[in-house]
């Protein structure tokens, strides 16, 4: 061996070792980031988290819901798993000539496929510089960081293939139909000498391995960390539902304030998110506050906590965030880490050098009560980010430690604390609705208990039910078409309460925990175990979340029970009813529990009914707008969502507009107001149009 190829191979070591080292201390110090949040109880349940990885990691399946950037990452993504082959066989050529990986025969095949994977990479990094550059799509970032990692990548892709040229001119190789496009590289410069080629090998190689080292050191400290972070993510994420909040144990006298006020307050899986980001920006294209002109933006979001935890992390632990520390001696973090490591004390370095608060300065009030809980950001994401509980958990913060809320959300609040309804109406007329229809039969639990008769189901009719006219009727025809079916079926009636989930979902878990106990309580002292609301909030709090608290009930939508005693024959639609019927996905009947088609399984049934489906449907609905407390705040900025989401069913020209929730089926009637169109499409719920198809227009009868 000469002396020329033991120094490169000391250079190489030297080099590698260094990145290396640096690699190590950035994943280190990020850990160190994270750790500062509240630590929380693990679920062990491997295998089915070992399924998540499975599905979302290898099998790119949230990626691959846009399709377009889904195909060229599924092509970075696999096509990188098996250049890093490519390139330790490139590596062993530089460090011992005219070697390779120890494949045997398998080797040609090995080259083959990793010239074709090699050529599609470099498609795919031209595809993705065309669609962030030229198509400027909103959602992708444009800038030298954005496409830094596409240069990174193509000259990853083509350095080996020149250097492979150069290899086969250097030793006097054949031209091969194993290595197509080495082949053709020698063959075009088949003209230089040997000593030429190898210099050329040589330059190839250390640009390969500079790249390579240089992207191995850059990764952790921009959005590819999401190629760490992205997987461990996808493997810690909670396994509890979609959606789901974490109770506050108002007990815990060690807790001084609730809620999220400063970084640190969240628990460490929510931190591990803000470092998985890809800053695909899938969540803000799909975020129907983004979409109507709102400040919230779901990314942005993530971003901001991001780097205010990077900054405040450093300020704490005195670890510099930012590598090679001489290249990025003046960056914010940086600076932080370096004067903590100079004032001792950790906590008062920390609060004396940087202390922006996070509501306000970080994140602002405006956008955390932009949201609407929709969860379609969360549903987009690729590695599994959770949003809504951040913003949930800095409601929480504002509303029972500093005590703000807006206005029109306090007046709801007060309203339901005092008369168990956002309206503040007469709770002693909570049951009044049922005498609106003399042909439906709703009886209370404690008429049935006088009567010494059992049910099956208890019906919870929640507020939108008793007490808007609108909502009044889509009980009734539920009612109507359980008293047909023969269902056993009573309502709470005077004694039901809010369910709870207004209070929550804007930040005032303490009501809501009241709420949920007192309701829990009458559920168990009538010895409830069904129970089917028309409510997909109600639905979704009583499946998911009320079991926290103790309820063990089963629990059912509407449009469930109905889909079920259609298809058992109990109900029979045989009235034509000739409409043309785009359906509304409720998020928290979709997105948050998967039911998608029992409502529309129903309107098939409905002779003469003709369904389209709106662009946005199913699992990329878009909101109504009523969601995460909004149906009682005003929406002052931009476009209303409703007249958003209604101009995307007008587009399809239906007849009707259906939906299987009370909220839904009000903002979406509002939207046919706001544009008009009252009088030629009409707002229905599933069990309205059933029970069209059941009994006939002429057999209603609705005081």
């Amino acid at each position: 061996m000469n002396s020329l190829l033991i120094m490169n191979m000391i250079a190489f070591a030297a080099v590698t070792a260094y990145a290396v080292y640096l690699f190590i201390y950035l994943i280190r110090t990020r850990a160190a980031y994270i750790r500062l949040g509240k630590k929380e109880e693990f679920q062990q349940d491997m295998k089915k988290r070992l399924e998540r990885v499975w599905v979302n990691v290898f099998g790119q399946k949230k990626l691959l819901k846009d399709k377009k950037s889904g195909i060229i990452h599924v092509l970075f993504f696999y096509g990188f798993i098996l250049v890093q082959f490519g390139a330790l066989d490139f590596i062993m050529k530089g460090l011992v000539p005219d070697s390779g990986l120890p494949l045997g025969p398998l080797y040609g095949v090995f080259t083959f496929f990793q010239e074709v994977v090699t050529l599609l990479i470099l498609v795919a990094v031209v595809w993705a510089f065309h669609r962030r550059y030229v198509e400027k799509l909103v959602r992708l970032k444009r800038g030298f960081k954005s496409g830094l990692v596409l240069l990174f990548i193509g000259g990853l892709m083509l350095t080996v293939l020149l250097g492979n040229g150069m290899n086969i001119i250097w030793h006097g190789h054949s031209l091969s139909p194993t290595e197509p496009i080495a082949s053709s590289i020698a063959f075009l410069l088949g003209g230089i000498s040997p000593l030429a080629a190898t210099v050329v090998f040589y330059v190839a190689w250390w640009v390969h391995l500079l790249i390579l080292l240089t992207f191995l050191v850059y990764v952790p400290q921009s959005k590819h960390a999401h190629l760490i972070a992205g997987p461990v993510n996808v493997f810690a994420s909670r396994l509890d539902p979609p959606g789901k909040l974490q109770k506050i144990d108002f007990e815990d006298e060690t807790q001084e304030t609730f809620g999220v006020g400063k970084i640190e307050d969240f628990r460490q899986s929510q931190l591990i998110d803000l470092y998985a980001c890809v800053e695909c920006g899938r969540c803000t294209n799909m975020c129907p506050a983004t979409g109507t002109g709102k400040m919230l933006s779901p990314m942005d979001l993530i971003l901001r906590l991001r780097d205010h935890l990077t900054n405040k992390g450093a300020a704490i632990t005195s670890k510099t965030p930012w590598v090679p520390q001489l290249a990025f001696r003046q960056t914010t973090g940086n600076q932080l880490a370096l004067q903590a490591r100079g004032a001792g004390a950790e906590e008062s370095a920390a609060s004396s050098m940087y202390h922006p608060s996070l509501i306000g300065e970080v994140i602002t009030e405006e956008e955390i009560w932009a949201c609407t809980t929709c969860r379609n950001c969360e549903d987009q994401c690729p590695v599994m980010n959770e949003h809504v509980d951040k913003i949930i958990d800095m409601r929480r913060y504002l509303v029972l430690t500093e005590g703000k809320m807006d206005a029109d959300a306090q007046r709801a609040m007060t309203s339901i604390e005092r008369q168990g309804n956002p309206w503040g109406l007469n709770r002693k007329e909570r049951e009044n609705w049922r005498e609106l229809r003399e042909d439906v039969h709703v009886p209370t639990v404690k008429e049935l208990k006088k009567a010494d008769q059992t049910f099956d189901y208890l019906f919870w009719v929640g507020s939108m039910g008793a007490y808007d006219n609108r909502s009044q009727k889509i009980a009734l025809a539920f009612a109507k078409l359980l008293n047909e079916a023969g269902v056993s079926f009573a309502i709470l009636g005077n004694k039901e309460k809010n369910s709870g989930d207004t209070p929550r979902r804007l930040g005032n878990e303490f009501l809501f925990q009241e709420l949920a106990t007192k309701n829990i309580e009458e559920f168990q002292k009538n010895n409830v175990t069904k129970i089917v609301t028309i409510d997909p909030h109600a639905y979704n709090l009583f499946k998911n979340e009320y079991p926290d608290f103790g309820l063990e009930a089963e629990v059912y939508h509407h449009t469930e029970l109905l889909a079920e005693l259609v298809k058992e024959g109990k109900l029979a639609p045989v009235h034509e009813v000739n409409e043309v019927i785009t359906f509304h996905d409720s998020c928290y009947l979709g997105r948050y529990n998967e039911v998608y088609d029992p409502p529309r399984d129903i309107l098939k049934a409905i002779p003469g009914v003709t369904l389209r489906e709106m662009e946005r449907h199913r699992e990329t609905g878009m909101c109504c707008g009523a969601g995460g407390g909004l149906m009682w705040m005003e929406e002052e900025t931009g476009t209303r969502i409703n007249t958003a989401r209604t101009e995307q069913a007008l587009q399809v020209q239906p007849s009707i507009i259906s939906s299987g929730c009370p909220y839904c089926l009000t903002m979406l009637g509002d939207g046919t107001k706001a544009k008009e169109v009252e009088e030629q499409v009409g707002t229905f719920d599933v069990a309205e149009l059933l029970e069209k198809s059941v009994f006939g227009e002429a057999e209603k009868q609705v005081s």
